[in-house]
């Protein structure tokens, strides 16, 4: 091996790098040649890239190894690609160390690299490694280094060999064969899933924790209207406790997003129960659905995939907030457009809405001291399209006093059980079309291959000759009389089912 220092050469690093929620290989190359000392990035890189080589120079230097005094240029390609973030940092001081003959590189071809670097040449961790690590193991890379605080997020990828380093000097003596890297270990405990509170502390309103349990069964989305303190958000902050774990293609799924959001725990990284998002009501579209600068992050309806987005006082927030939701829920991923590009985020999420019936929220209605423009401006905001997408309208009602003293109340368990148990025959029904739950199901599926009988849609046909549905309320009736079915474990639903379905979209129940 030459004097380091003195070498000139071209060294190559391969990585991944993230284009919203689609990973690409990178390849990093180094070259190092004759000429005024300097260091430049190249590769529509932006500020946090090129502040990359004051950290790689000090990096390199503080690991008892040699930055070289010649002119360093790394290109990370392809060059039309968007690139962001920290995770280059190794790769890049890899390359610039086998440009120099500093580091084996027999390693170097079937391997990927992660990680930001500290001016000690520590590694410190980064965003969205589980989706690309995934991409890399598609690529037909066979072994991944990361930083120790992403080796459990990375042993998430099968069949890739994953190892954590702490220093820059541990890879490349990992590189030469004198280390080995950290992994996951067997004796690695999975902690317990976070505490969801339990549906029996809710006394008594038994038809809104019915309807509760038809929206978990087909993943329906729901909008409860009554006074304030009679149990709204107790009821929606309890419905991740009786929906059933996710399975684990949707798990991976979601925990690729809360990668790349920074918002997974330590250590224990996978998500297998059903996330729940509940943003303030003074939230922007920009929060609701992703932004940021370059490319967009992922929004509260992207964290909330395959979960719960709730809305409490949705009545507060501004009308083209609300609206900016119409799309998520109509095709279940969200387009978010910033100046490196269009970000596409899965976003089938199911969204659950409260609100007070007015502004002064009385206790009870008689003592309510609003208009009746007062009272229709204030749930106007909820637009007729948004309300269309909005499969259950329950008004509730305060509980009497016997209720409050001596109802015994259905624990979480119990009615997880049901839900669990109608979700399966959903699954089943619709596995061979990939639709997990009824509400994904499209409305020419229903209307063609999994039409009804005739005597079955006639209070449909009823609703649509009176007005009182648009094809898109038929659709989504259809839909919730199909888990009205699976709750009932009945074949198919019939026109009790149906007639059912469409009570629940009544719009008096938050007019």
């Amino acid at each position: 091996m030459s004097e380091p220092g003195l070498v000139t050469g071209l060294g190559r690093v391969h990585s991944v790098g993230l284009n919203a929620f689609v990973a690409r290989q990178i390849e990093i190359q180094a070259n190092v040649g004759h000429g005024l000392p300097g260091f430049a990035v190249t590769g529509t890189v932006d500020a946090s890239l090129r502040e990359a080589r004051d950290r790689v120079r000090a990096a390199i230097s503080n690991s008892t190894l040699k930055f070289p005094d010649m002119k360093v240029t790394v290109s990370l390609a392809p060059a039309d690609l968007p690139k962001a973030g920290s995770s280059f940092d190794l790769g890049m001081a890899l390359a610039i160390l086998a440009a120099t003959e500093q580091v084996t590189t027999t390693r170097l071809h079937h391997t990927v690299f992660l990680g930001e670097l500290g001016l000690d040449g520590g590694l410190r961790p980064v965003r969205g490694v589980l989706p690309a690590l995934k991409r890399a193991r598609d690529c037909g890379f066979t072994h991944a280094v990361v930083p120790i605080p992403n080796i459990a997020e990375a042993a998430l990828v099968a069949d890739l060999d994953v190892g954590g380093a702490h220093t820059l000097r541990e890879v490349v003596r990992w590189l030469a064969g004198d280390h080995v890297l950290d992994t996951v270990t067997e004796s690695d405990s999975v902690p317990p899933p976070p505490e969801v509170a339990d549906m029996a502390d809710v006394v008594g309103q038994a038809e809104a924790r019915h309807a509760l349990e038809i929206a978990a069964a087909g993943a329906h989305h729901v909008l409860m209207t009554g006074p304030p303190g009679i149990g709204k958000t107790m009821l929606a902050r309890r419905l991740p406790g009786i929906l059933p774990a996710l399975c684990p293609e949707e798990s991976l799924e979601v925990t690729a997003i809360h990668s790349i959001a920074g918002t997974l725990r330590a250590g224990h990284p996978l998500i297998t129960d059903a996330p729940f998002v509940a943003p303030h009501h003074t939230t922007t579209a920009t929060a609701l659905l992703g932004g940021g600068t370059g490319l967009a992050r992922p929004g509260a309806v992207s964290r909330a995939h395959r979960g719960v987005l709730f809305l409490d006082e949705c009545a507060e927030m501004g009308a083209k907030v609300l609206d900016s939701l119409r799309q998520p829920l109509e095709e279940g991923e969200v387009r978010v457009s910033r100046r490196d590009g269009v970000a596409t985020y899965p976003s089938r999420f199911q969204l659950i809405m409260a609100a007070n019936p007015c502004p002064c929220a009385p206790a009870h209605d008689i003592d309510c001291v609003c208009s009746a423009v007062a009272r229709r401006r204030y749930l106007g905001k909820l637009s007729g399209p948004l309300m269309d997408r909005v499969d259950i309208r329950v008004h509730m009602d305060p509980p009497g006093n016997t209720a409050l003293m001596n109802s015994v109340e259905e624990s979480s368990a119990t009615v997880r059980e049901r839900v669990s148990r109608a979700r399966a025959t959903a699954i089943e029904r619709w596995s061979e079309h990939g639709w997990l739950t009824n509400a994904e199901v499209p409305g020419s599926a229903l209307r063609q291959r999994f039409r009804l009988s005739p005597k079955a849609l006639r209070p449909i046909e009823l609703f649509l000759r009176d007005g009182r549905v648009t094809a898109r309320g038929a659709d989504r009736a259809i839909r919730l009389a199909w888990t009205l079915a699976d709750l009932k474990q009945g074949s198919e639903p019939g026109e009790t089912e149906i007639a059912e379905a469409l009570l629940y979209r009544d719009r008096r129940g938050y007019r």
